[in-house]
């Protein structure tokens, strides 16, 4: 076992001891909590760094979908329209 020193700032710190505090657990095993979760997210995303990965990505995404993505000229009608009814900033 070993222990990690980990700088935080006082509000961090107070933020993340009342969340450990309000789930029942120390500050140490909510870290340690959150930290696990973190690489079981990284390890259950889909690697792309292959071609045989990126082929079995783009597969999965097209049996998902079930209608045809519309074209350029319908996405760029929405994106103006957006733009000029001033619903965001871009």
């Amino acid at each position: 076992m070993a222990r990690i020193h980990v700088i935080l700032d006082d509000a961090e710190k107070d933020r993340f001891r009342h969340q450990a505090e309000r789930e029942g657990k120390s500050l140490g095993a909510w870290l340690r909590e959150a930290a696990r979760e973190r690489l079981a997210r990284a390890a259950a995303r889909p690697r792309l760094d292959t071609a045989a990965g990126l082929k079995a990505f783009w597969a999965e995404c097209d049996a998902r979908e079930t209608s045809r993505e519309p074209d350029w000229d319908a996405h760029r009608r929405v994106i103006e329209e957006s733009m000029a009814s001033g619903a965001t900033d871009t």
